[in-house]
């Protein structure tokens, strides 16, 4: 496999993170880890945009409530919902963290994106983030008339973490005959807990998000390695992928993920399912959080809202 290599705006981002002296992911635990992310995406995300309409609310949950943070593009009279998981390893991240970017997804879709900040590991294990993701699309659904939203015309989507979790949603509105879904958008999905790739042998080291990132991520969500077979775990190992709502997977090309996010679209394909794949070359996985370094961040985005406004007005 020819290796890929960052393009100039990734590797400045890289260089920029090793020059900060920033210890690595899996050396700091749950606590600081969020707080590191929390401090370090703010030199490389854009300012948010102007929204019609931003309201903090908090969904009921199985275990408490859920946070959430609904934006609705200015002028925008009803339209439809996409609910947004972010990502961080299941460990990391929330509703602030992925603030700029479900903004721009809002602005360039037209739609209105409720992000949802479901509980986090190690606190919360597996299945935890499953079930209050679930939680908060079952009840967007059923609450389309406070949220002034259009309750037929709904997506999910979510980047890591959260494009594993987009793609489990997706399953399970197929087997639970949930209405209205019309599309998932998966960005650099996690879809295989136990992937041994060419991307995943490239990519270990050296590239933002590394094996051992990653090893510490699975260890914080997981009880047992048994659990990665758990097809929502890993929704690659499903029985069957067929049935479910139309996608769009996006992937990075110096990304570990690379090639199981690749794989699930095959997949899907092959089983009959509508997918609009692209792959970044040269970008590193995270860059959709990077809007003011990394100038193709906010055209990824873009493609993914013109593609959400499709299949809104279709």
């Amino acid at each position: 496999m020819t290796v890929d290599q960052p393009n100039a705006a990734a590797q400045a981002v890289l260089d920029l993170i090793s020059q900060s002296g920033r210890p690595p992911m899996e050396t700091l635990g749950p606590v600081e880890a969020r707080a590191a992310y929390r401090t370090t995406r703010k030199y490389f995300e854009a300012d948010p945009l102007d929204m019609g309409v931003v309201r903090d609310l908090v969904i009921p949950g199985p275990e408490g409530g859920i946070p959430a943070r609904l934006v609705v593009p200015v002028g925008a009279d009803r339209p439809g919902l996409v609910v947004y998981y972010h990502g961080g390893g299941w460990v990391i991240g929330d509703i602030d963290t992925h603030d700029v970017l479900c903004r721009y997804l809002a602005a360039s879709s037209g739609a209105a994106v409720l992000s949802v900040d479901y509980r986090l590991a190690p606190e919360a294990k597996f299945p935890a983030a499953v079930d209050d993701c679930w939680t908060a699309l079952t009840w967007a659904a059923a609450h389309a008339d406070d949220l002034g939203i259009d309750g037929t015309r709904l997506a999910v989507g979510g980047d890591s973490a959260g494009g594993n979790l987009s793609a489990v949603m997706a399953l399970m509105a197929r087997d639970a005959g949930l209405p209205g879904l019309l599309l998932q958008v998966l960005i650099y999905p996690a879809t295989d807990q136990d992937a041994a790739t060419p991307s995943m042998q490239a990519y270990a080291e050296g590239r933002l998000l590394t094996r051992a990132a990653m090893d510490f991520f699975k260890a914080c969500y997981f009880t047992t390695p048994d659990e990665h077979r758990d097809w929502r775990a890993s929704p690659l190992k499903a029985e069957r992928l067929d049935g479910v709502c139309p996608a769009v997977v996006v992937t990075a090309g110096c990304d570990p993920l690379r090639d199981e996010g690749a794989a699930y679209a095959k997949r899907l394909i092959d089983e009959g399912v509508a997918v609009a794949y692209r792959n970044y070359p040269g970008a590193i996985h995270g860059f959709f959080n990077m809007t003011r370094a990394i100038p193709e961040a906010r055209g990824a985005i873009a493609a993914c809202g013109a593609a959400v406004k499709a299949a809104f007005t279709a």
